[in-house]
């Protein structure tokens, strides 16, 4: 097995690219390594991103925010401005396995992983957040809900490497929270989870919002926020947000949860965390 440290995006976009066998980006590790030093993978290269500068820090640009993707989720935490602008996306990546879990685990590799029951991308899908990749010809921008297409499958390209992920400039009045339900308090997986991202105008009316549930389906579930746009958030309109959520659900029954549970619990988490956003908008 080859291990390198390249500098740049480009480069490790090469080192991926002209890679024969099969080759893997280490960002945090945290999924990574144990699914090496268990015998799950074997690589053949692995290309470690943390000497990349771009890849390094959380830098505040046009008013919003670009997250290096190998800045571990306790540094996100630790920035007053990004948690203040978007309380949601940070409680989300905060949640991610243990103390230290968190001083490593990032929220890029948490969405390449593509894990259904993923914890920061409900809430970077609700924030409409875009992923910056790097590739052997050039650069892209893709919106964060169009990286996963499957369980463990993504739409990057061979050689491909996302360099950072962009959150917009947060609009005034505005607002987002991010709620999972687990079996146990900490170190767990969303058995069901639910991002929600809204603005409201200057008369408390809810005009814009973005509504996500994660592990409810193979892919993450963006649903339509109709019940509630136009609304000030009253129980009729919440109780139509549940709805649209549980319609939207295609679960799996497994030992974690049923089907039913799993539909039921999504309408609750996403009245839930539409509150939130809602008074954290100024409602």
């Amino acid at each position: 097995m080859r291990y390198e440290t390249p500098t740049t995006s480009k480069e490790a976009a090469v080192l991926l690219a002209k890679e024969k066998g099969i080759a893997y980006v280490l960002a945090g590790g945290t999924d990574l390594l144990v699914r090496y030093r268990s015998g799950m993978v074997d690589p053949d290269l692995i290309v470690d991103i943390k000497r990349i500068e771009a890849t390094q820090s959380i830098v505040k640009s046009n008013g919003g925010f670009k997250i290096g993707a190998s800045v571990p989720c306790a540094a996100m935490g630790e920035d007053s401005a990004l948690t203040k602008a978007w309380p949601g996306v940070v409680e989300a990546a905060e949640i991610i396995g243990s103390d230290q879990i968190q001083g490593r685990c990032t929220i890029a590799g948490n969405l390449c992983n593509a894990s259904p029951a993923a914890d920061s991308v409900p809430a970077l899908i609700a924030a409409n957040a875009k992923a910056a990749v790097v590739g052997p010809k050039g650069r892209r921008t893709v919106a964060v809900e169009k990286v996963v297409t499957g369980p463990g499958q993504t739409s990057l390209k061979k050689g491909e490497v996302i360099e950072s992920i962009s959150l917009p400039k947060r609009p005034s009045r505005s607002g987002d929270a991010y709620l999972r339900f687990t079996p146990r308090t900490e170190m767990d997986i969303a058995v069901v989870s639910a991002g929600v991202s809204l603005s409201l105008d200057a008369k408390g009316v809810v005009k814009d919002a973005r509504v996500v549930l994660g592990a409810v389906a193979a892919t993450f579930q963006r649903i339509s926020p109709r019940s509630i746009v136009g609304t000030k958030l009253d129980d009729a309109a919440l109780a139509k947000l549940a709805a649209a959520a549980e319609k939207a659900c295609k679960p799996i029954d497994d030992k974690r949860g049923t089907i039913e549970f799993r539909t039921e619990v999504a309408g609750v988490l996403a009245r839930r965390a539409a509150k939130i956003a809602y008074a954290r908008a100024g409602g």
